[in-house]
């Protein structure tokens, strides 16, 4: 069996880091699998080079070309389309190569097809695509409710590399470090986090990370400033490595105004560091509120500082928080699981095609 895996780009963000994964720990006896996209600062990420075919960002004939006298050489059973973009690219190489392969999609976010067009989303889902991975429960009832087809969605969790994110148990410090790792962008609602931390500005055993890169980088930086709290607040940039500056945190915080399953979350689960997040998306088929962490249901700044004062002066329940959250992940979001299951998605449309 031959499986070829496609993804836009290979630049920073939560769909190009599941490519990696699986590009990194993808094994199947009798199985070659083949990786496509274009390159990103990701692209040094890729174990196995030799198997990966250098894409053109926004050469779309280019690409299809490309793609096209790869399939007619090197005939494959399996195309995983890590985006709907990469869907209709196979969609149209079935055509160009008149090759009969099965197409998996891997659905990360919301696109801007399903919004504005549900009836033709849907359509082209049920008619080319034989599963739908979904990452969480919500967004397989999204899926069902727009219109695609029940059995065709199998929800697989996204996994955590365990070794990676060790656990680590918490060190006392001077100060409570309070964090937020996500891209700088709008939907990501930094300025909340912001807004949390002048809440808690007299309270000088607080200090505040920002950790990411994005669009939003000088408004917060003006809003900071415009605040007059530099001194507690610290943007730092790109973060390389994010299992050391959630390690660094005592408490990590979400406050998106709309998610679907962000990865960081169970990160924060895997190192023991607490997480407070907005409810939105799946995030509570991850966090059981107050159990393993905190859910908050609406944007509300006094309720994020009740939460991180009590944790930062309960170490009893702090802890007992870090622990059940890290076997919570070791049960149900490990890496080895999200490998194990899609690796049978695989395998299942291979066996239906030969009946």
């Amino acid at each position: 069996m031959r499986v070829l895996l496609l993804t836009d780009k290979l630049i920073f963000g939560g769909a190009e880091m599941y490519f990696c994964k699986l590009e990194n720990r993808l094994q199947l006896p009798g199985t070659q699998f083949y990786f496509a996209s274009s390159p990103g600062e990701l692209t040094e990420k890729l174990y196995h080079k030799e198997n990966y075919i250098q894409l053109q960002l926004g050469k779309h004939m280019y690409n299809l070309r490309k793609l096209a006298d790869f399939i007619k050489q090197k005939p494959i059973h399996v195309l995983h389309a890590n985006s709907l973009r990469m869907v209709i690219y196979a969609i149209m190489l079935k055509h160009m190569t008149g090759k009969v392969f099965k197409i998996i999609y891997t659905k990360h976010n919301i696109t801007s097809m399903e919004v504005q067009s549900r009836s033709l989303f849907a359509w082209l889902i049920n008619k080319y695509v034989s599963c739908v991975i979904a990452v969480s429960e919500y967004e397989k009832d999204k899926l069902t409710r727009c219109g695609v087809h029940r059995e065709i969605v199998k929800v697989v969790y996204n996994g955590v590399d365990l070794e990676q994110f060790a656990f680590q148990p918490r060190k006392e410090k001077k100060k409570f470090r309070v964090g937020i790792l996500a891209r700088l962008s709008e939907e990501k609602n930094h300025s909340l986090f912001i807004k949390i931390a002048n809440e808690m500005r007299k309270d000088d055993r607080f200090h505040f990370f920002l950790g990411g890169e994005g669009p939003e980088e000088q408004k917060l930086k003006k809003m900071i400033a415009q605040l007059g709290i530099s001194e507690s607040v610290k943007m730092l940039g790109k973060v390389e490595k994010p299992e050391q500056f959630i390690r660094d945190m005592d408490v990590l915080l979400l406050t998106s105004k709309r998610e679907v399953f962000p990865m960081v979350i169970l990160e924060s689960m895997a190192v023991g560091t607490p997480i407070i997040s907005i409810d939105r998306g799946g995030i509570k088929e991850a966090v059981i509120d107050k159990s393993s962490g905190y859910l908050i249901k609406d944007h509300t700044v006094e309720e994020y500082c009740e939460k991180i004062r009590y944790l930062a002066s309960d170490t009893f329940s702090y802890e007992t928080m870090a622990i059940t959250a890290r076997k919570r992940v070791m049960h149900h979001f490990s890496l080895d699981r999200m490998i194990v299951e899609t690796l049978n998605e695989y395998k299942t449309p291979l066996e239906q095609s030969n009946q």
